[in-house]
């Protein structure tokens, strides 16, 4: 077994072994790598200020909002550390490229630092990696170094030819993180995922998964697969809240 091999092996039994005793302390130091998701179409502007009082509270990464909540969200976040996330082009990523950037600019311009950008599932699907990649990259350029990208993968609707194309077309373009979706699909957050996503991308470029995530030890054993940052709604109940 090679080093990587035997340090991922290593890191997986010792959070194997956190998982399975999960205490309210214990699941406490989780908080800085959850992102705390409102996304839900009928959420209130009462709900995203309650979530983001409860992201101050638990220190959470960030909240992911919708771009209608960015100001909102910045404002009521402002100097305490939880950053504030959007999605872009979500879920399906069919808009036009010129209307994605325009998001993106508005985006970062009313307080978002973070981005989880949709890939062009239809072109990805249509066979166009050309159109999906001049896509992708310019949405990252946008950025710039102004805001932290994602790039939304969402795996359920994807062969696994269009899996690892669309992958190691996200790492060419320069984003942060792969964020392995599971919002089209309703499919569970698995470690299997993460594994096998790490693989394609290697040690550069993060990973972040969502797909209903609701407890401490799922956290875990997906961190000790390869994840870094968690998409939860249900947040406060993994920290014990």
């Amino acid at each position: 077994m090679d080093i990587e091999g035997i340090i991922t092996r290593v890191t997986e039994e010792v959070y194997a072994h956190l998982a399975e005793t999960p205490t309210e302390q214990c699941a406490a130091d989780l908080a800085g790598v959850i992102e705390h998701s409102l996304l839900n179409p009928d959420a209130s502007a009462d709900m995203i200020r309650k979530g983001c009082e409860e992201a101050k509270q638990y220190g959470f990464a960030n909240v992911c909002v919708s771009p209608y909540y960015v100001s909102m969200a910045a404002e009521i976040l402002q100097g305490s550390g939880v950053a504030v996330c959007t999605a872009v082009g979500f879920p399906h990523g069919a808009a036009s490229t010129k209307a994605k950037c325009a998001e993106i600019r508005e985006a970062i311009m009313n307080g978002a630092t973070e981005l989880d950008l949709s890939m062009m599932i239809v072109a990805i699907k249509s066979g166009d990696y050309g159109a999906v990649e001049k896509d992708l990259y310019e949405m990252v350029s946008t950025a710039g170094n102004r805001a932290k990208v994602k790039a939304i993968y969402e795996q359920g609707l994807l062969t696994d030819e269009e899996k690892e194309r669309s992958l190691k077309l996200a790492v060419k373009c320069g984003v942060d993180f792969i964020k392995i979706s599971n919002a089209l699909t309703v499919k569970k957050a698995i470690a299997d995922d993460v594994r096998y996503v790490r693989r394609i991308v290697g040690q550069g470029v993060g990973i972040k998964i969502d797909g209903g995530i609701s407890d401490a030890k799922t956290v875990r054993e997906l961190m000790a697969a390869g994840a870094q940052r968690f998409g939860c709604s249900k947040s406060v109940q993994i920290l014990g809240g």
